[in-house]
C-alpha cells in the first residue's frame, strides 16, 4: 500500500517530512522500494511505530518505509531465553509472548510502542541501564536487508563492524527484518518499588546513587519549573522485579485518549507549576514500598493515547543528554539553563547510565542521563540558542546528546559527541556507498 506525498513527524510532532509513506510487510514488498530507487532519488529510511522523538524515522522528499508486524515472535532456545522476532513486532507484543514463559524484555524503554527494529537501530536504554547495560547488548543476531536487496546474517562472529554499525545506527546501515534476542528470567509479572521525594538535586542524586546496587530499576522524575532551592527536587522510583504473579492482564490498553482535532497547547508555565508541586506533594517523604504493574512503573504515559497532542499544533521536542560521572559538577548548570526562557520544562527525567556499549552511534555512556520535554515556543530561535550553548557545554564535558530524540544538533558538533562516528562511516561507505538509506536526521547530521 503506497500513500503519496503524506506528511509525517516524530513524537514531538515537529518538524514534519513531506515523503512517499510506503507500507510494507514482506520481504519482497520491501526488497521491491528498495529496488525501485534510482540514482539520483533522496533515499528511504524505516519507519515503526512512530515513536522517535525527532526527524530520525522520516525523508523530506523521499520515501520513509513503514514496517508492519510481519509474524509472531517464536523461541529459538527457551530455556536460555532467546527469542526470534520480527522487527515489526512492538515491545509490548514481546512482552506478553514472553510473559507465558516467563520472561520479560531485557531492556525497555518508558513506552511499550516501540518496534524491536527500532529498539535495535536506537540502542534503547531503559531504568536498568546501570544494572544491564542497552537493548543492543541483549542482541544475539540480526538478519539485515541491505541497499542491493540481499539479506544477510549478522552477529559479532559473522561481521562485528557491521554489527556495532547497526546498533544504534538508526536506520542507516539496511532494514532490520527480525533479530534473535536474550530475555531476562523474572518469577513473576509485578515489581516492588521504593518511592519517595527529595528536596533538592543533590539529594535527588544521592538517592539515585544509593539504589544502583540494591535495585535493578532506578529512576527520577525531577522539578525544573519551581528554581532557587527547588531545582531538582524529586521523586524517585526504585524497583526490582517480584515472585508475584498477576492473573490478569499483563499489559492494558489505554483508557483515555487525545482526539486528533485537538490543536490547543495545555503546556505552559503555570500548568506545569501546578503539575510538579502537585505530582511533588503526593509522593511520601520517606521510602514506601508499593506494588506496581508493569503499566505502572514501566509505562505511565501510555495510559493515555496520543498523549503527545497536548503540547498543541506546535508540538515539542525531548532534548536527552548524558553528561560524564567526572563532568557532574556541571549538572546544575545544564538544568538552569535548559529552565530559563519562555518555554518551561514540562517534564524532566534523571538517571544514571553504566558503561557505554560497542555500537558506534550508541548514546550511552557512563554518567548522569537528563532527558527534558520543552513546548516548542511560537519564535522558537530563543529557544534553539539556548539548546546550542548547552550542546557545547556537553563537548567540552565529553557529554552527548541522544539521536533518537534529536531534531537539531549541529553536524558540526556530532564528530565530538561520538568519536566513534568514523567507523560508523567507513562501515556505511563499505554496505550503502550510494547512500540509499538517508533520513532527515542523517542528512542533516550529514552522516
Amino acid at each position: 500500500m503506497t500513500k503519496d506525498l503524506e506528511y509525517v513527524s516524530g513524537w514531538g510532532g515537529n518538524p514534519k517530512a513531506r515523503t512517499r509513506l510506503v507500507i510494507g510487510s514482506t520481504v519482497a514488498d520491501l526488497r521491491q522500494v528498495l529496488l525501485a530507487e534510482h540514482e539520483g532519488s533522496r533515499g528511504v529510511i524505516a519507519r515503526g511505530l512512530g515513536r522517535s522523538y525527532g526527524d530520525a524515522a522520516q525523508r523530506s522528499g523521499g520515501t520513509t518505509l513503514e514496517i508492519v508486524r510481519s509474524g509472531e515472535p517464536e523461541w529459538v532456545d527457551r530455556s536460555a531465553g532467546v527469542v526470534r522476532s520480527p522487527a515489526g513486532v512492538s515491545i509490548g507484543e514481546l512482552i506478553r509472548f514472553a510473559d507465558a514463559e516467563g520472561f520479560f524484555v531485557p531492556v525497555t524503554p518508558g513506552t511499550r510502542y516501540v518496534t524491536i527494529g527500532g529498539a535495535i537501530a536506537a540502542d534503547i536504554h531503559g531504568k536498568d541501564h546501570h544494572s544491564v547495560g542497552s537493548f543492543g547488548k541483549h542482541v544475539v543476531s540480526f538478519r539485515l536487508l541491505m541497499a542491493n536487496g540481499d539479506i544477510v546474517d549478522v552477529d559479532p562472529t559473522s561481521d562485528l563492524e557491521l554489527f556495532n554499525a547497526t546498533i544504534g545506527g538508526m536506520g542507516l546501515t539496511g532494514i532490520i527484518l527480525d533479530a534473535d534476542l536474550r530475555l531476562s528470567p523474572v518469577s513473576g509479572n509485578r515489581l516492588d518499588v521504593d518511592l519517595f521525594r527529595t528536596n533538592d538535586l543533590q539529594a535527588t542524586m544521592d538517592a539515585l546513587t544509593g539504589a544502583e546496587t540494591s535495585h535493578r530499576y532506578s529512576v527520577a522524575w525531577v522539578d525544573m519549573a519551581g528554581g532557587g532551592s527547588a531545582m531538582g527536587r524529586g521523586v524517585v522510583t526504585n524497583g526490582n522485579h517480584t515472585d508475584v504473579r498477576d492473573s490478569g492482564q499483563t499489559l492494558r490498553e489505554p483508557i483515555l485518549g487525545v482526539p486528533p482535532i485537538w490543536r490547543i497547547g495545555l503546556v505552559n508555565k503555570l500548568t506545569v507549576m501546578a503539575f510538579n508541586e502537585v505530582w511533588f506533594r503526593k509522593a511520601p517523604a520517606r521510602p514506601k514500598q508499593v506494588a506496581q504493574s508493569y503499566d505502572s512503573f514501566f509505562y505511565p504515559l501510555d495510559v493515555v493515547r496520543d498523549w503527545n497532542r497536548v503540547y498543541g499544533r506546535g508540538g515539542f521536542l525531548q532534548y536527552q543528554f548524558v553528561l560524564p560521572f567526572q563532568s557532574e559538577t556541571l549538572l546544575p548548570r545544564l538544568m538552569e539553563s535548559l529552565a530559563t526562557g519562555p518555554s518551561p520544562v514540562a517534564l524532566a527525567v534523571l538517571k544514571r547510565f553504566g558503561p557505554e556499549s560497542d555500537g558506534y552511534l550508541s548514546f550511552p555512556l557512563a554518567g548522569w542521563t537528563l532527558a527534558a520535554d520543552i513546548p516548542i515556543p511560537r519564535a522558537p530561535s530563543h529557544l534553539e540558542a539556548r539548546l546550542r550553548s548547552i550542546d557545547e557545554i556537553l563537548v567540552s564535558a565529553g557529554g552527548r546528546v541522544y539521536l533518537a530524540k534529536d531534531s537539531r544538533l549541529g553536524a558540526d558538533l556530532l564528530p565530538e559527541m561520538y568519536p566513534k562516528l568514523i567507523h560508523f562511516t567507513e562501515v556505511r561507505d563499505r554496505v550503502d556507498p550510494g547512500r540509499l538509506f538517508q533520513s532527515d536526521l542523517a542528512a542533516r547530521l550529514r552522516l
